[in-house]
């Protein structure tokens, strides 16, 4: 839309994104989405649009980009203008995301072709292009008057468009969010999806591609079935339910109260940047970041409790912030024929010698598949994956999550940076195999490199109980147990900044089996403690570090999903609480949630323990 300043055109609003992807991933942190060139070291597709100019004249062409290796500019693309290239190059200012001008450009009236041509196939970015009139700079700072600045120069309405009122709310549409749509929507609530990429899993979508683990409920095992090309077929399942509507794409971005209760949540579309406003009566964050309860002040935890705060074992003797991180998945293969691939000298500062690229995905639900090594693991001798001398075979376990990072950053400002650090380690690694081994891995290319992490651990919602590594190694009985989890306490301990080798492997991976016994999840940890109508399901209900490593499972918060839905549709039909379902009618929760999923949860026994280690560091 044209202006007396100028014209913006958004790169997610192109016409053909060619071999270009919509990253929407980072736009609370950088303003906006953009189109990624993840050509996997050969430049990708070019992408077009046509607009229409209204005036002729001259024009200061201005395109916002982002220099993610500043000092060797690995992700470098031109602007093509009617069929003629700009003089600039863009992702190669040595800056992060900013506006960086091409100079003066004299246009025609009508129809105008841009392109966007890859020159590297390293993941260059582009977030917008702007044709200024008055000659100035277009503001690059994120913040509330940039964005009004965004939304006039597209003609979008300044405020949010209605998108209605809805029994449930459901953030995130991973595993959890899934189990909780669709059962609510089955018990006869109205219910609104909100998920902010363009498929649902999450972690087990095809973007991704964990197996879900846990808890195996029928629930689960429903919808994660997975179509021919990998997808969960979820969406068909919410499709199918006339009282549920599924809006992909869509990230939160605020959260209003009334009190201690929220009455609206406002959601941002990728595609054209829509802002709509969705009212509701009980809400669900099945996001896996806790993103609702952060926008909502509801009461979190982060990072990990001193052992003397709930006397785990586990846990560190003082609290600090270190978290479980990302992790970048992959997937190579041996061609026909020898496979060039760029010197990567921006990799190298993080890849160092490693070279080994085991642990990759196999398919979407198979992952921990071997890699080729150029040489034996060189990491440190003393890494374990099991205290238990009877799994000495998991020493040499290929396992997928090896690969993380990000885990003393802040999770939810520096997504970008920490998907960037993998993607070089990766290249790095995959340079340093071919190299190392020449003839053996000529033919070694990259089948497959996801340019969406998968999300570790963020904050945890604090409920009116908190779920302790005790509680499930001595099976506490609870008089409000809802549902069982299952899983292993699966512990990722990182390297101290500065002190490992290799940044993007993790120090130790305590891996303790317990007893294998499932163990009781309490209504009071799938609720906040302090909003009144906000329910939880997923890795970060109300639960410890140390416990947080066992209930992560997806599997576990598919229960998780189905035990929150059965609770949100009783606190419609008698117009209570979550807290007030705990206080008078537990028994009638508990009977609906053990019809959802047909077995009988009272986890009372309690087995021997078994021998565990204290986490290093």
């Amino acid at each position: 839309m044209a202006h007396e300043s100028g014209i913006l055109i958004e790169a997610e609003d192109f016409d053909d994104y060619g071999g270009w992807l919509l990253d929407s991933q980072f736009e609370t942190q950088m303003g906006s989405p953009y189109l990624l060139a993840h050509g996997l070291g050969r430049p990708v597709a070019d992408a077009s649009t046509t607009i229409l100019l209204p005036d002729a004249g001259d024009y200061e062409v201005w395109v916002r980009a982002k220099d993610w290796a500043p000092s060797h500019h690995p992700g470098r693309f031109a602007l093509i203008i009617n069929g003629t290239a700009l003089g600039a190059e863009f992702g190669a200012n040595g800056q992060d995301w900013s506006w960086q001008s091409a100079g003066i450009v004299s246009l025609p009236k009508g129809s105008i072709g841009l392109t966007l041509h890859d020159l590297t196939g390293f993941n260059g970015r582009c977030d917008a292009i702007y044709l200024s009139r008055d000659r100035k700079a277009p503001p690059n700072a994120v913040d509330s008057a940039s964005r009004a600045w965004r939304k006039k120069m597209r003609g979008l309405p300044e405020f949010p468009i209605d998108a209605g009122e809805y029994d449930v709310v459901v953030v995130g549409g991973g595993v959890s969010g899934c189990a909780a749509a669709l059962t609510a929507a089955r018990l006869g609530q109205r219910v609104a999806l909100i998920h902010d990429r363009p498929v649902l899993g999450g972690n087990a979508s095809k973007e991704i591609g964990l197996m879900p683990r846990g808890a195996q409920g029928a629930m689960l095992r429903e919808l994660s079935e997975r179509t021919a090309d990998g997808d969960l077929v979820a969406l068909s399942l919410l499709q199918a339910e006339p009282n549920a509507t599924t809006f992909l794409e869509h990230r939160l971005v605020s959260a209003a109260r009334d009190g201690d209760r929220i009455v609206s949540v406002n959601a941002v579309q990728a595609r054209g940047g829509h802002e709509r406003r969705f009212r509701g009566r009980i809400f669900i964050d099945t996001s896996g970041i806790a993103i609702l309860g952060v926008l909502a002040g509801a009461e979190t935890m982060f990072g990990r409790e001193a052992r003397s705060e709930y006397d785990e074992p586990y846990a560190p003797e003082e609290a600090d912030a270190m978290h479980h991180g990302n992790t970048l998945f992959f997937r190579t293969r041996m061609a026909d024929k020898p496979v060039p691939f760029p010197d990567v000298p921006w990799a190298t500062e993080v890849s160092k010698d490693y070279a080994n690229l085991s642990g990759q995905l196999a398919k979407p639900g198979f992952e921990n598949a071997p890699g080729p090594a150029a040489n034996a693991n060189p990491d440190t001798p003393t890494f374990q994956f099991s205290d238990n001398p009877s799994q000495s075979w998991m020493m040499e376990f290929p396992a997928t999550h090896y690969w993380e990072y990000g885990q003393w950053h802040d999770p939810y400002t520096s997504g970008e940076l920490i998907r960037d650090y993998l993607m070089r380690a990766l290249f790095g690694t995959f340079s340093n195999v071919k190299k190392r081994d020449p003839e053996r891995y000529a033919n070694l290319e990259f089948e497959w490199m996801a340019f969406v992490a998968a999300q570790g651990e963020y904050r945890r919602y604090k409920g009116d109980y908190v779920l302790t590594e005790n509680d499930i190694r001595n099976h506490t009985r609870f008089n409000d147990t809802l549902i069982a989890n299952d899983g292993s306490f699966c512990i990722h301990c990182a390297w101290r900044p500065g002190e490992g080798k290799y940044d993007f492997r993790l120090k130790d991976w305590i891996f303790d089996q317990r007893d294998q016994s499932s163990y009781a999840i309490p209504f009071r940890c799938l609720y906040s403690s302090n909003i009144d109508n906000l329910l939880m399901a997923g890795k970060h209900i109300s639960v410890t570090h140390v416990a947080g490593s066992s209930t992560k499972l997806m599997g576990n918060g598919a229960q998780h999903g189905v035990a929150v839905a059965a609770a949100a549709h009783l606190c419609n039909l008698y117009g209570a609480t979550p807290r007030g379902l705990y206080d008078e009618r537990l028994d009638e929760l508990r009977t609906l949630v053990e019809a959802l999923t047909g077995h009988d949860h009272d986890l009372g026994s309690s087995p021997p323990t078994r021998k565990f280690v204290a986490v290093p560091g």
